[in-house]
């Protein structure tokens, strides 16, 4: 989820009704090395809580001094470990899943953390393994717990699969029964039904990441649906637009500079998009979108083409303006 969860994000994802709220990983050594960009990534506010700062690294010393540098400076809720991260260019560096082929190397990083901030929680994320032949999630699971972390969120791909295939949630259930603290489910869930399927694994509770990346309100379909059993519908279209306008609006206005800002919420416009109507040609549209003018004159067009009439209302004020 790098460059996705930042403050702005995350926010949304809580007032939609996300229980606890993660960073996108942090490198371990750049704030170890005090790196101004870096430590950019360690920003939050209030209303965020409860919140983790998500770390990610390989050299035990160097990751036990960060978690203690983050404590003090920002105080969150958790330190929280990443142990699952499939990309090249992290597991190449011994980070992400690259620990789960070294289980001494995983203990000896998870101590460290542990010990540097006690008695603040630390949790971790993995994977079920490195690869089908190497699924060794509940063994990892049992040394984190030796170790003292204090929950565990479980990804049900190896890292070979990286998010192709199907989470294998039967390995999470193993790693339920394997271990005595709490355990948090990860993968293909993306809806209420998903989570409603899910939860006779035993979970404590479930982690999405990509589904919120195009429907943030998801977490307010799964409360309602915790609460009453009840399943929502879609969320209207022009609901949709009026999100995606706001979210963008206030990322201008935080960086100051719209250009540069709409360039950067291209990749975020065509996750939105997934599950809309004429997806294809919105995903070319946001591809070169330069401005918020023109995301209103899009949204304008979209919803006339795609809903009724009737259900339209009138408005002088451009899409996910203030009445």
């Amino acid at each position: 989820m790098a460059g996705i969860t930042d403050t702005l994000f995350r926010g949304y994802c809580k007032e939609y009704g996300a229980d606890v709220v993660v960073t996108e990983f942090v490198a371990a050594e750049g704030i170890f090395r005090r790196n101004k960009r870096t430590m950019e990534f360690l920003d939050f506010v209030e209303a965020e809580r409860p919140l983790g700062i998500q770390l990610f690294g390989a050299n035990p010393e160097h990751l036990g001094q960060a978690a203690q540098m983050v404590l003090e400076w920002k105080r969150p809720d958790f330190i929280d470990l990443n142990f699952g991260c499939p990309v090249n260019k992290v597991v190449s560096k011994n980070g992400g899943s690259a620990l789960l082929r070294d289980c001494p190397l995983l203990a000896r990083v998870a101590t460290a953390v542990v010990k540097a901030v006690a008695p603040h929680p630390v949790t971790a994320k993995i994977r079920i393994g490195w690869d089908k032949s190497t699924i060794n999630a509940t063994t990892a699971a049992r040394i984190l717990e030796d170790c003292g972390i204090q929950a565990i969120a479980v990804h049900g791909r190896t890292k070979e699969q990286g998010y192709s295939g199907e989470a294998d949630w039967d390995v999470i259930a193993e790693v339920v029964q394997s271990v005595g603290v709490p355990v948090v489910g990860n993968g293909d869930l993306t809806s209420a039904l998903d989570v409603a399927r899910r939860r006779a694994t035993g979970v404590a509770g479930m982690m999405l990441g990509r589904a919120a990346m195009s429907s943030p309100w998801v977490f307010g379909e799964i409360q309602h649906y915790l609460k009453t059993g009840e399943i929502l519908p879609p969320k209207p279209l022009e609901e949709q637009w009026s999100h995606i306008a706001r979210h963008c609006r206030e990322a201008a206005s935080r960086s100051g500079c719209e250009r540069i800002t709409m360039q950067f919420m291209r990749s975020r416009l065509m996750a939105y998009s997934r599950g809309m109507p004429e997806a294809k040609n919105l995903r070319l549209r946001f591809s070169s979108i330069a401005s918020l003018a023109e995301l209103d004159d899009l949204a304008a067009g979209h919803l006339e083409r795609n809903i009724s009439a009737d259900l339209l209302i009138i408005s002088d004020a451009p899409i996910g303006a203030e009445p």
